[in-house]
């Protein structure tokens, strides 16, 4: 084990919604960072009213209460790697931009949340110029599942040519990588498609068979996160994280009446 006594634990700062029912948003991030041996922060932007069947509520914080909790956690602990996750509206985004660049962020993971596992907006529409704008330019990577892919491009996606494509609009919006996940494809074997404007990078997996995903996209960007500040490569980071997520996946918890989570915990208690 890790001795953490004469060196800096590696540090996290995830900027999302509060899940209620743990599977999902801020709970699935630290869940993962713990995981993964960095250590966690958070700022939330929002308290959903959810559990594994669907969401009920939304309640945003104002955007100043977002910032403030970025900034007293950069003056005081100082963080290695940003991960976003649900921002709820233009306001929000805006504010957390201004933090990544008053701060000098470095690395930060973005990922698209639009909508909740049960089909639930989480994002509208008019508010997707926002973090078209001012958030993706600043990323180091997005991680869009192809719903949120198409409508961040525009286009529809069928193929793993469609995937490319898509990524190269992406691209284009100024980040410095872009994976788009292929989950919602059909067929047993998935491709995630990663890009860095150079070469594309394809992670073959296959799907497993079960409801209890919900999750999954925080989870994966969270993961990328944590290894992004272990010091990873941005590729190996990926890889590595998209397995640890498969395994997330295949020891995932039958709970509740909806999709249940993953069970983040897999490495240390893979029966649960």
């Amino acid at each position: 084990m890790r001795d953490f006594r004469n060196s800096l634990i590696p540090r996290v700062l995830t900027v999302a919604g509060s899940d209620s029912g743990g599977g999902a948003g801020i709970q699935a991030d630290l869940k993962t960072f713990t995981a993964l041996g960095v250590f966690g922060m958070s700022a939330i932007t929002s308290i959903t009213v959810q559990n594994t069947v669907g969401v009920f509520g939304v309640w945003n914080l104002p955007p100043e209460v977002v910032y403030a909790q970025i900034k007293v956690v950069v003056e005081d602990i100082g963080v290695d790697v940003v991960k976003t996750g649900m921002l709820s509206h233009s306001g929000i985004v805006e504010v957390v931009a201004k933090a990544i660049k008053d701060f000098n962020i470095q690395k930060l993971v973005v990922d698209p949340v639009m909508r909740a596992k049960s089909g639930d907006p989480l994002l509208k529409s008019s508010d997707e110029l926002a973090l078209k704008e001012l958030l993706i330019p600043l990323a180091t990577i997005i991680t869009p599942n192809i719903p949120e892919a198409e409508a961040l491009t525009g286009i529809k996606i069928k193929t793993v040519e469609d995937m490319e494509q898509a990524c190269k609009l992406l691209y284009s919006l100024g980040t410095k990588a872009v994976l788009v996940k292929g989950g919602h494809m059909e067929g047993d074997r998935l491709v995630d498609v990663l890009y860095d404007g150079s070469s594309f990078e394809y992670l073959i997996y296959e799907r497993i068979n079960t409801k209890n995903t919900h999750g999954t996209g925080c989870t994966l960007a969270s993961a990328i996160a944590s290894y992004l500040a272990k010091g990873l490569e941005l590729k190996e980071a990926v890889k590595k994280a998209r397995d640890y997520v498969q395994g997330a996946i295949k020891h995932s918890l039958s709970i509740g009446k909806g999709h249940g989570p993953l069970n983040h915990m897999w490495q240390f208690y893979p029966s649960l």
